[in-house]
């Protein structure tokens, strides 16, 4: 991504909206209000805004009636009319309330991607338009989760994809802040639904944060928490009907890198994975072209063990999304055809991590947590770690098991220190 303009534009707010929070006809005139608002009080606001509630899901039902495996050009072109839509209706809501509003689609936002369709990548944003509105004091309703190739084809950024567009756009107009709003009051240190005391964190650290949503938090992207951290934009996660409760992501200074803090910050689970393993017999090292393939597909690849033996075997494993385990295993047949290889799909496990700070460097965390599960009857395989991450895989049926327990053990529960209702996260 490069940046298009040099001009600093820190009076610029740009918020995100998610698709549950413009569900409904009310909940649009709810974030317009506040919208508007914000506008009033004399700052200029960028809105993206994801499609209205499960309308994405049904137009890809629609795609599937029509078609079981539609074709990714015309796919992106049936599901960008989603966000397009919700930009529309939220700008109308804009103008019913008095100000002076502009929708802009993904061909017209600026924002230039590339990449398969289905899981573009933004390169930049040419934010010259945005800019130009802005300073005409006009309030800038973009459609999230698609860009535009140099091609001039639509092409959507996958999962989280709007997350990532509002912070693009705050990246390139130098607006150092993102606001992201959804139906969730912030980042817990577990997913409530599953740990009822998981604690609501009032801020948390860019790099943990990345991991976190890398291995599985569905509060915010890992795509866009890592643009948030090349390009120095604090994030703060709300619910889009509260006004003070939120967490606040950002880059913590050496103050707050204290020796004596808790190494685990949260654990996180992830059921949406499959295990792939590669096994091969007197055949070369075929690593190079499993993750060229990979790379080619933009598919991630995560807890990656590789293995050889005596006479010559080589295995190969990995864990990848369950909605590409199927595919992946058939194109690793077709690539190793026709060597002698097994390829096994495990689809009935699930990932559990426990993410902080410093925690290769204090390996007596890892060995909690195996001890842990293992002794509550918790089979644990795979484990991979890392200073900011250590994850296993177990049985997909003792996920859940498994969060609560590594969450008493690290102390994480809101007895350790309830976060208080008051506490605002800084702008």
């Amino acid at each position: 991504m490069t940046t298009q303009g040099s001009r600093p534009t820190g009076d610029v707010v740009v918020q995100k909206y998610g698709g549950s929070s413009l569900a409904t006809v009310s909940q649009v005139r709810q974030v317009a209000d506040r919208v508007g608002a914000l506008a009033r009080s004399g700052r200029r606001v960028v809105v993206v805004v994801s499609a209205q509630g499960d309308t994405t899901d049904e137009l890809v039902g629609r795609a599937e009636a029509v078609n079981p495996r539609p074709a990714g050009h015309e796919l992106d072109q049936l599901l960008a009319t989603g966000e397009t839509a919700s930009a529309a209706l939220m700008a109308m809501a804009l103008q019913r309330g008095g100000l002076a509003a502009t929708a802009l689609s993904g061909a017209r936002s600026g924002v230039l991607a590339t990449g398969p369709h289905g899981a573009g990548v933004i390169v930049a944003v040419d934010t010259d338009q945005l800019r130009t509105l802005l300073d005409a004091g006009r309030t800038v309703v973009l459609a999230g989760f698609q860009g535009v190739t140099a091609e001039g084809d639509i092409i959507t950024l996958g999962r989280g994809g709007s997350d990532t567009t509002a912070v693009a756009v705050a990246a390139e107009l130098r607006s150092g802040h993102c606001e992201i709003y959804s139906d969730v009051p912030g980042v817990f240190t577990a997913d409530p639904r599953v740990v009822p005391d998981a604690r609501l964190m009032p801020d948390i650290d860019i790099d943990v944060m990345t991991e976190m949503a890398f291995a599985g938090a569905r509060v915010m992207h890992a795509r866009a928490v890592e643009l948030a951290a090349l390009y120095d934009v604090d994030i703060l996660v709300g619910r889009s009907t509260a006004t003070r409760t939120g967490t606040r992501i950002h880059r913590r200074d050496g103050n707050d890198m204290l020796e004596d803090r808790t190494a685990v910050s949260a654990v996180v689970h992830d059921a949406d994975i499959a295990r792939i393993t590669l096994r091969t017999h007197d055949t070369p090292d075929p690593s190079a072209d499993v993750f060229r393939f990979l790379a080619k597909e933009s598919i991630p690849a995560d807890m990656t063990t590789v293995s050889s033996a005596p006479d010559g075997g080589f295995s190969l494993g990995f864990t990848v999304r369950r909605s590409h385990a199927a595919d992946v295993g058939r194109s690793f047949s077709d690539l190793m055809a026709p060597r002698p290889h097994g390829v096994e799909v495990e689809d009935q496990v699930a990932k559990v991590s426990i993410v902080g700070q410093g925690l290769l460097s204090r390996p007596e965390y890892a060995s909690r947590m195996l001890a842990s599960l293992v002794g509550s009857g918790i089979s644990a395989r795979s484990l991979t770690a890392s200073q900011l991450r250590v994850s296993v895989t177990v049985p997909r049926s003792d996920a859940v098991r498994a969060v609560g327990l590594l969450h008493s053990e690290f102390g994480l529960g809101a007895e350790a220190g309830a976060v208080p209702a008051s506490l605002t996260p800084r702008p």
